[in-house]
């Protein structure tokens, strides 16, 4: 699972906003045309929106988890029903710049 600083996360989200959710997790929970749907619209945009139905928030949390670790991607922020996840281009050529890290103060 990729991990990301604050303002990494803080950035992401700020490109996020004007997002629509392009994959939707339904009753059948994280199928696998779910997880291949998700995969693929993170190749072609590498910054997605999923929409999960259903009210249970543990639920949610778990295929946060679950997405992320299984296709090498980083939680970037679960606000209600809607779960944001980043994943950098395979290519050489990513889409978006994420801020560098900073260099930890003495």
């Amino acid at each position: 699972m990729l991990e990301l600083t604050p303002d990494q996360c803080r950035h992401l989200r700020s490109l996020a906003h004007h997002l629509n959710p392009v994959v939707m997790i339904g009753n059948n929970g994280l199928t696998d045309s779910v997880m291949r749907e998700i995969a693929l619209n993170l190749d072609a945009h590498e910054l997605i929106k999923v929409r999960v139905l259903g009210d249970d928030r543990e639920a949610r949390a778990q295929y946060m988890q679950q997405i992320c670790t299984d296709l090498g991607a980083a939680p970037v922020q679960m606000l209600g029903k809607l779960l944001l996840i980043y994943r950098s281009s395979s290519t050489d050529k990513p889409k978006i710049k994420l801020p560098k890290p900073k260099k930890a103060e003495k």
